[in-house]
């Protein structure tokens, strides 16, 4: 079941402490890999090895928002440092919906979650990315159809429709929020001799962001980086509070959000012009303290949603 499988040639069904999530569009990972250990003396002609502990690739998907609400509480808690370890499988199915294959993981904890590039202008479609260790993967037999759970109606996430808040400052002409991941690295447990060791998570980090605001709409940021770099007005009291809002292509529709905590800004520049571009923009280097994600409960009503119109690679 290694590598990638898309939509366009079968499903991936995402599962999760026994409740089917709905469908991925890539899934990839969660491979057996064996430690190389050596041994002898450096007299000796040849150096002895063999294979020690066994360890697991991570585990990455692919999705957007029409998934069921416990893979979204599942990244929500491990922000919040209240983190849980998840059993689940992967099912890769033909186009009927009958499985192919099947990969079981025990014992996941979240390691990394990557937002997009988000731009005004773009008219991608945009997906998050989720990876997780697990302690160790199983490939198992599998047969039967798989049943389709009851979410949200699909509703596209694009790269352009987000909404920027912070405070007071306006944040309707930012155009652009570069891609950034939250990482929270898995330490092994090496102790002992157990095959399938345990893991631990070490420090949750928050990355900086980098958003790009036309310049028109510019003069309150520029008047905020001149207080809190050049006058040196950065104590607690004159961070930031906002967030980071996703919403469906006709923008009626909250998907989800990520709330910003004390942010502060550390860089701002004029930025270069994209060639046959007339349009001036600049763009803020933000450092925030910490994330919060949350889904609308809008976007999580329990609708059924039908099995994707899927169609084969020719």
């Amino acid at each position: 079941m290694a590598g990638t499988r898309s939509t366009a040639s079968g499903s991936i069904m995402f599962n999760l402490d026994g409740v089917p999530c709905g469908f991925v569009r890539s899934a990839e990972g969660g491979d057996a890999v064996g430690v190389v250990v050596e041994e002898g003396s450096k007299s000796e002609v040849f150096t002895k090895k063999h294979i020690g502990r066994v360890k697991y690739d991570a585990v990455e998907l692919s999705f957007g928002f029409g998934m069921t609400p416990d893979i979204y509480e599942w990244i929500e808690a491990s922000w919040k440092q209240n983190y849980s370890r998840k059993d689940g499988s992967i099912v890769v199915t033909e186009p009927s919906l009958q499985a192919d294959s099947a990969r079981e993981f025990y014992h996941a904890l979240i390691t990394e979650v990557t937002i997009p590039d988000l731009d005004a202008n773009s008219k991608d479609a945009a997906h998050l990315t989720l990876k997780f260790a697990p302690e160790y993967t199983r490939d198992v037999k599998a047969n039967g159809k798989v049943a389709v759970p009851k979410t949200p109606a699909q509703k596209q996430f694009t790269a352009s429709s987000f909404q920027f808040e912070l405070d007071e400052l306006p944040g309707g002409k930012v155009s652009r929020i570069d891609s950034f991941t939250v990482t929270q690295p898995v330490v092994d447990d090496d102790v002992g001799s157990v095959r399938d060791a345990p893991t631990e998570l070490g420090k949750i980090e928050f990355p900086n962001l980098r958003v790009t605001i036309l310049e028109d709409d510019a003069g309150p940021w520029g008047d905020w980086a001149e207080d809190f770099l050049v006058k040196g007005n950065n104590d607690d009291s004159h961070e930031k509070r906002g967030a980071i809002v996703f919403l469906t292509p006709n923008r009626q529709v909250e998907l989800a959000r990520i709330g910003l905590l004390n942010v502060g800004i550390f860089a701002f520049r004029r930025a270069a012009a994209p060639a046959g571009n007339q349009v001036s923009h600049v763009v803020a280097d933000l450092y925030c303290e910490q994330m919060e994600f949350l889904v609308a409960k809008r976007a999580l009503e329990q609708v059924p949603a039908p099995p994707p119109r899927l169609t084969r690679v020719r």
